[in-house]
């Protein structure tokens, strides 16, 4: 008995050692390659001065009127994520696409991301770029923070164009979520092993292999940074406060809609959000959540014919 307890014990301490072993150089890896990936990445775009801080920002195009493009929640490199939508719009229109704090080449910041911060900190960009007359577009978690938005900036804001965007009212996000466990994989470096062994999210889709390693690195610095985990904090407040928020009857409204949400109230929200204005329409997309990702040709066509729509009847 004797023997065999000892050769237990032997193996306890070696797998112990071994896992021991492992996690150190998980973490060794993960501090190294922090700083060696920051030499490769790219700059783009350009920096505005928010609040003391940098907000990175990309302006393509020429055309007469201006399309603000904003992310969705966590969207690690917002330019970057939205290149093929911003190529197809920039023949048409300047395209202003931000980077809230915290993403992409953006500075973090120690504010709150409650909606009110995060739209003021926008506002502020757009500002200083001497932008006072455009259309917001944007994806996802925008649904929330442009009812804000427009809300404050009326008259700033012609339209307003949602890609598979939030509602206020949808349900679920009433979560409390494991922030604790987030940054522990992200300060551990396992969550850089995790991302590593996980397939390319973008491997097929219309980006070259230049632009996927540029956002794979950045995905890599940004993911889990205390900047998005605040925001992931707050997710829960931030719609119960904008529950009841909703667009203004005058203000033109398109809403493009991916039909592959497992949510069956998905598109009668989105439905019930377009009717609610007096110039609403709504465009289901049958794609992922990412509409942009594999139909930003068709949601050009749709915007344009949507805003040549608007002028029409305004004569």
């Amino acid at each position: 008995m004797n023997k065999w307890l000892r050769i237990l014990l032997k193996t306890l301490a070696v797998v112990l050692i071994l896992i021991v072993t492992f996690i150190a150089i998980v973490y060794i890896v993960n501090v190294v390659s922090n700083k060696t990936d920051q030499k490769k990445i790219e700059a783009y775009g350009q920096l505005v001065p928010v609040d003391g801080k940098n907000m990175n920002v990309l302006i393509q195009g020429e055309g007469e009127e201006t399309v603000v493009l904003l992310p969705g929640y966590g969207t690690a490199s917002p330019v970057l994520d939205f290149k093929p939508l911003i190529d197809e719009l920039s023949p048409y229109y300047k395209v202003v696409a931000i980077e809230p704090f915290g993403y992409g080449l953006s500075d973090l910041t120690d504010k709150d991301r409650t909606t009110g911060n995060i739209v003021q900190e926008i506002h502020a960009a757009l500002q200083n770029l001497n932008i006072d007359r455009y259309i917001l577009m944007g994806h996802s978690i925008t649904g929330l923070y442009g009812v804000d938005y427009v809300s404050k900036y009326r008259d700033e804001v012609t339209a307003f164009i949602g890609i598979d965007t939030s509602v206020p009212t949808q349900g679920g996000m009433d979560v409390d979520f494991p922030i604790g466990q987030y940054k522990l994989l992200k300060n551990s470096g396992f969550a850089r092993l995790m991302l590593k062994f996980s397939p390319d999210p973008y491997e097929g889709l219309p980006y070259d292999e230049e632009t996927r390693k540029q956002l794979n690195l950045i995905q890599l610095k940004n993911m889990f940074n205390p900047s998005i985990l605040n925001e992931m904090e707050h997710i829960s407040s931030n719609f119960k406060e904008g529950k009841h928020m909703k667009f203004p009857v005058d203000l033109p409204l398109l809403l493009l809609v991916g039909s592959d949400n497992l949510s069956e109230e998905w598109v009668p929200l989105h439905e019930e959000q377009a009717a609610s204005v007096e110039n609403g329409k709504m465009v289901v997309f049958d794609t992922s959540h990412y509409v942009h990702h594999t139909k930003s040709k068709e949601i050009v066509e749709n915007f344009r014919q949507f805003m040549e729509d608007m002028k029409e009847a305004s004569l």
